[in-house]
Order: structure tokens, then C-alpha cells, then sequence
């Protein structure tokens, strides 16, 4: 009886020692408590190493411990490419926000639009697509959306800017890729024989993206929701324009049936 006591006794003290022991450990803060100046320095080494976990750590060290240092606004700055580099979109998005409000005249205001449209791309692309190469052109487009905006922001307010260039060729890609999406409403629309509304999502394709490769198909859809409804003459004006652009185009009709049929 008084080994097992013993035996408890034991067991109870050093299920103490290690609870205190962790206790102690968990307690050590994760950031040492080391000058701004050497903190910053150690985030920017992180940040240099792709090491965006490690950066994140002391930056946001430095943001709490110091947030009106000699670095602060730099601080934001990176933090925000830390977290969007780490996938933290919505943290990401949530600072910008909150640094634009706060310094409406930064100059590095052109950087800031420039990387909420890229946080805006990427929480429009999920694991699967990055994984296997799916495209989610038929998928909500609000980020493409918000993305495309920001994007053009920067060539509205920011021309000489040295994002320009690529804001304008990432605008080009969420055109298509908006454009698509309106096409792929259209045609589940079309294999519902909800005709007008079919011919509404064209009309959208053709007024806000005239320059992307769905104006075809947009003019396809058309003249098919036209000739189901009987409405000779507007199918013969899509026709008209569908021949002028597209001389050696065959017209596919987009329905359960997908036959095709020549000029």
C-alpha cells in the first residue's frame, strides 16, 4: 500500500514539474524582445528568404510593440506582402483597406491598389484549381470583379507607374475570363429555353467586352435564342454581324441537340 502511495506521489510531482515546465516554455514570448531597428532587420531577412511565416512573426512583433517606430508605415507594408505571400487573403485585403483609409495621400498608393487587385485574383482561385489546373471561369467572379477595378485604378490615377503595365495585362485576363463566365450563364440559359435571358447575357458580353474571344460564341447564343423565338429580324442582324467579323465561322446551336449548320 505505501509503494503504491508513493507511486502516486511521484507521478503527481513530476506531472507538476512538466506542467510548470511547459507553463514556462508557452510563456517565452515568440518574437524576442530586441530594438526595432534589429527586429526590422531580422523581418527583412525573412522576407529576402521567402520565409513569409517567420517575417509575419516579426512583423507583426514590431506593429504591436511599436506602431508609431521609425519604420511603421514600412512595417504595414510588408506585413501586407507577407500575408498575401502566405495566402492570407483576407488578412491581406483587411490592411490594405485599413492603410489606404488611414493614409488616403501615401505615395505608395499605386503599390497598395496593385496588391489588393492581386489579393482580389488570388481568393478567386481555390486549391483545386492551382492543384489541377481546373479553370473556374463559370465560377462567382465578384474578386475578378473588385480585382479588375483596382487594376484600373492604377491606369486611371497612376499611368507612369511601374505597375501599370502589368495591371493592364491582368486586366486583359479577367476580361476573358468575366466574359466566359457571362457565356456560361448564357448557355445554361439556353438549355433551360430561357431565351431572353440568354440574349441579356450576350448583350452584356458584347457592351462590356467587345474585345474578348466570347463575342463569338456571345453572337451564337443570340442568333439561336432569336430563331427559337421567332424573331427574324434581330437573328438576322447577329447573323449579319457574326459573317462580317467572322467570315469562316460555322454557327454551332448551343442546345441538347448541338448541331451545327453552315451559312
Amino acid at each position: 500500500m505505501n509503494k503504491i502511495l508513493r507511486l502516486i506521489t511521484t507521478t503527481f510531482f513530476i506531472a507538476i514539474f512538466a506542467t510548470g515546465c511547459s507553463s514556462k516554455k508557452s510563456s517565452e514570448p515568440k518574437v524576442p524582445d530586441k530594438p526595432p531597428v534589429e527586429l526590422y532587420q531580422d523581418a527583412f531577412s525573412a522576407l529576402e528568404a521567402a520565409n513569409y511565416e517567420q517575417a509575419t512573426d516579426f512583423l507583426e512583433a514590431l506593429d504591436s510593440r511599436y506602431p508609431f517606430g521609425p519604420h511603421s508605415e514600412q512595417v504595414q507594408l510588408d506585413l501586407i506582402y507577407a500575408y498575401y505571400k502566405r495566402g492570407e487573403v483576407a488578412l491581406a485585403l483587411a490592411n490594405i483597406d485599413k492603410f489606404i483609409r488611414l493614409n488616403p495621400t501615401h505615395d505608395d498608393l499605386d503599390y497598395l491598389y496593385y496588391m489588393r487587385g492581386l489579393a482580389n485574383l488570388s481568393a478567386d482561385n481555390q486549391f483545386f484549381q492551382n492543384l489541377f489546373g481546373i479553370d473556374r471561369f463559370n465560377r462567382d467572379q465578384s474578386y475578378s470583379q473588385k480585382a479588375f477595378k483596382d487594376f484600373n485604378h492604377i491606369l486611371k490615377y497612376y499611368p507612369e507607374s511601374q505597375y501599370a503595365k502589368d495591371a493592364h495585362q491582368r486586366m486583359i485576363y479577367i476580361k476573358n475570363r468575366i466574359a466566359r463566365y457571362e457565356i456560361s450563364i448564357a448557355e445554361w440559359y439556353i438549355k433551360r429555353e430561357a431565351y431572353i435571358a440568354a440574349i441579356n447575357r450576350s448583350k452584356t458580353v458584347l457592351n462590356n467586352y467587345p474585345n474578348t474571344e466570347s463575342v463569338k460564341d456571345a453572337l451564337e447564343i443570340m442568333i439561336q435564342a432569336y430563331r427559337e423565338l421567332g424573331l427574324k429580324v434581330p437573328e438576322q442582324n447577329a447573323l449579319a454581324v457574326l459573317k462580317l467579323n467572322y467570315p469562316n465561322n460555322r454557327v454551332v446551336k448551343r442546345s441538347e441537340r448541338w448541331s451545327i449548320f453552315d451559312w
